[in-house]
């Protein structure tokens, strides 16, 4: 129900021009933990306010031994959102995560990620600029 009316408010918002915030749109995702493909996209969502980011790349280490990392560091209790781009590289990778997630357990939401292909924001970097040029406030 919570994503029919953040979805219902983006859509007011872009085609009668309402007024909302983007910390209203983003509050029901504060708590997330999300996944990034690297530090520009940590720093984007950063950005814009959200601070449980894993970035996936990490040097010297696996895809498969930074996943188990990165589950190892959350709580069972966790929401994790995976944001890796929407190009080829970036859903191929989502893909894998995503698998790799499900087989530890992990509480999967991709609801946030729904919201910004909707947006039609493809690079995970770039929302921190989406939302300075869209201001809504």
């Amino acid at each position: 129900m919570d994503n029919v009316i953040i979805f219902i408010l983006l859509a007011l918002y872009l085609f009668m021009n309402l007024s909302i915030s983007w910390q209203k749109v983003f509050s029901k995702y504060f708590d997330f933990v999300f996944v990034v493909e690297g530090k520009k996209d940590s720093a984007s969502l950063r950005a814009v306010g959200f601070e449980k980011i894993y970035e996936i790349h990490k040097a010297g280490v696996s895809l498969h031994e930074r996943i188990e990392e990165i589950v190892g560091s959350i709580s069972k209790k966790d929401t994790v959102c995976i944001l890796m781009d929407f190009d080829k590289k970036g859903k191929q990778l989502y893909s894998i995560v995503q698998r790799e997630m499900q087989a530890f357990g992990v509480r999967l939401d991709s609801s946030f990620r729904k919201i910004l292909l909707s947006l039609n924001v493809s690079h995970i970097e770039g929302l921190d600029s989406f939302v300075e040029n869209h201001s809504i406030d």
